[in-house]
């Protein structure tokens, strides 16, 4: 998948002017990428547009017009694009109360590199995390992550022949996993890989 570049994103002035119906097909676009793994855990697998979005967003709330930040927001975004051979997600650890929230981030350290992906007929894919910098602490973890999951030739293959795929995490304080994600998921990830 290409990466954004300046000449793919809307002058703010433009992007104010569209954003109801950009976003309207965003949010309906990301509705085949994300997967509640648990009911405390969010996955969204980014693509090209769900990047774009981000970016069209953080120029728009810090008001970015000029070629400098434009570039600084592509370089922090881009890497979330998929490279053809691989999945990228955020995870969002979800937990509406702060106080609650605090005592989970303590109990879910590590949750990050326990998230996993398997296509039937295939071992466990783990996830390499937070490439960008780490989240989490001596103490507790973020209430987000980056995940990258390259999958090998075989699982690429198996999919394109139909093979259903799972997701999961098998944290000790968090075990919960989808045996075979819906098909319009499976779909929409299946188009991610060349």
């Amino acid at each position: 998948m290409d990466k954004l570049t300046a000449s793919d994103l809307l002058s703010l002035e433009r992007y104010s002017r569209e954003r109801p119906e950009f976003r309207a097909r965003v949010i309906a676009h990301k509705k085949n990428r994300q997967l509640n793994v648990g009911p405390n855990t969010m996955w969204l697998f980014e693509d090209r547009l769900t990047v774009q979005y981000q970016v069209q967003e953080m120029l728009r709330t810090e008001r970015i017009f000029e070629a400098e930040g434009i570039a600084e927001e592509l370089a922090a975004y881009n890497p979330l694009i998929p490279d053809g051979r691989n999945w990228k997600a955020t995870l969002l650890i979800e937990f509406p109360d702060p106080e609650v929230r605090k005592v989970q981030l303590e109990k879910l350290r590590g949750i990050e590199d326990r998230c996993y992906v398997q296509v039937a007929g295939c071992e466990r894919l783990f996830a390499i995390a937070d490439e960008d910098l780490e989240r989490e602490n001596e103490t507790k973890t973020s209430a987000v992550h980056f995940l990258r999951f390259e999958l090998t030739e075989a699982m690429a293959a198996a999919l394109k022949g139909c093979a259903s795929l799972g997701v999961g995490v098998d944290h000790p304080n968090y075990p919960h996993a989808i045996v075979a994600v819906e098909e319009h998921v499976r779909s929409a990830l299946l188009a991610d890989l060349t």
